[in-house]
């Protein structure tokens, strides 16, 4: 039995308006479906229930689905539109967003060989739709691990405190979180990132992981491990579909790491120092909560840290990681 990555969410197509002078153009898209196009060019088996109608845009999805050799689930193709998302760009790459969409469901099976069954974005805090999203996510408990990105759309949710609860119950159900701080600060505005993490791991996820654009990446486990990774520098063109793209490299990481399925939900939740590659040595740790703030590499001239030294003594206490730096960069242009 091959295993199987199992995607529930909406399709739609994006309809990209650059700015002036700038032609738009069509691309099938809807942040479950580029999860689960990332999953398949990665060469992972992908199955997908998503909902899409017998029209133009419809074919332009499947041909998408069926170019990348996704498998689509029965009455996926029954809608009686095919959603749209109007997606205009800003001079700096950055998108906003105007959906036309209605969002429905049947209830679901689960394939047997599905070892991790991931949702998000609008399927699940949409109406009537979502209902199904949250019961597959709890029957999926049973036999895969499954995964999150809530992918929030302000312009399709009222208001922070009636979005929280509906995004929640579905934290409430998985193993791994993905989420962008933009998503968060929404959600819990005035909260810094780990507060609402650990707050999140505390419903029941193992792992929650946080993208930051530009400034990388922050790890939370509800073991306590906390690891900031910064991003490579690059050339920002468009941000469409970057934290779905992240989220199937994700998936693809835990897939190698043999951290997916249920028969491994315990080594998930026991990522920890102690499970960090033989290659990598804690350097900082917090005062306040024991997390990791700092590691480094021990073959290769690398390190990360993480931390909030405004406090007393003030900034100057982080000066030396910078000298540090600076001396590893005048090392590598020798």
């Amino acid at each position: 039995m091959t295993e199987t990555a199992f995607i529930v969410g909406e399709s739609l197509v994006d309809v990209v308006a650059p700015p002036p002078p700038g032609p738009t153009t069509e691309h099938p898209g809807g942040s479950p479906l580029n999860v689960a196009v990332g999953l398949a060019r990665l060469g992972r088996r992908t199955q997908l229930a998503t909902r899409f109608a017998d029209d133009n845009h419809g074919q332009i999805v499947r041909d998408h689905v069926e170019s990348n050799g996704i498998q689509l689930c029965p009455s996926s193709d029954e809608a009686l539109t095919t959603a749209t998302a109007t997606a205009r760009l800003a001079s700096d790459g950055q998108a906003s967003y105007h959906f036309d969409l209605t969002w429905d469901l049947p209830r679901l099976d689960i394939p047997d060989e599905a070892i991790v069954v991931h949702t998000g974005s609008i399927a699940s805090w949409t109406a009537p739709g979502r209902d199904h999203v949250r019961d597959v996510m709890g029957r999926a408990k049973e036999q895969a691990t499954v995964t999150y990105d809530p992918n929030v759309r302000p312009d399709l949710l009222d208001d922070p405190e009636s979005a929280r609860p509906l995004i929640e119950s579905c934290v409430s159900r998985a193993d791994v979180v993905k989420a962008s701080d933009e998503d968060l600060h929404w959600l819990h505005p005035g909260d810094d990132l780990r507060t609402i993490a650990r707050h999140w791991l505390d419903l029941g996820p193992s792992l929650m992981v946080i993208t930051c654009g530009g400034s990388g990446i922050l790890a939370l486990t509800d073991r306590g491990l906390s690891l900031s990774i910064p991003s490579h520098p690059a050339k920002v063109v468009d941000t469409v579909g970057a934290g779905d793209s992240f989220m199937s490299g994700l998936l693809d990481g835990l897939w190698r790491a043999e951290l997916l399925g249920v028969e491994h939900r315990d080594d998930l939740a026991a990522i920890d120092e102690a499970t960090l590659p033989g290659n990598v040595r804690v350097t900082h740790r917090s005062l306040f909560d024991g997390t990791n703030q700092g590691i480094e590499l021990t073959d290769a001239p690398a390190f990360s840290f993480q931390g909030h030294p405004e406090a007393s003594p003030g900034p100057h206490d982080v000066a030396p990681l910078f000298d540090r730096f600076v001396a590893l960069m005048g090392a590598a242009r020798a």
